[in-house]
């Protein structure tokens, strides 16, 4: 794809966050790999990939006090009705 930027990777992001129930990690990665290219993910020391610095920095804005990461899940999901926001990270 081309002209396609980070911002434009975190609202699709978001966008299939809205689709789902929660929003995996590794499924992600994947995805953002096929859909927008190599530009968009890391690859770590270790050979796991990993969405891009850049990505995750924009997703984060767009979704601050919305989404928390479940760390035990590696995944994202939107705050409950009656929950508050506490951090963006949860167990």
């Amino acid at each position: 794809m081309t002209n396609v930027t980070a911002f434009d990777v975190a609202k699709w992001m978001i966008k299939e966050l809205d689709e789902q129930e929660y929003l995996d990690q590794e499924w992600t990665v994947w995805e953002i790999q096929d859909q927008f290219g190599d530009d968009f993910i890391h690859e770590k020391e270790n050979g796991n990939l990993s969405i891009a610095k850049n990505v995750l920095k924009e997703f984060r804005k767009l979704t601050e006090v919305e989404v928390v990461w479940m760390r035990s899940e590696k995944a994202w999901r939107r705050l409950y009705e009656d929950e508050e926001y506490e951090g963006r990270q949860t167990y």
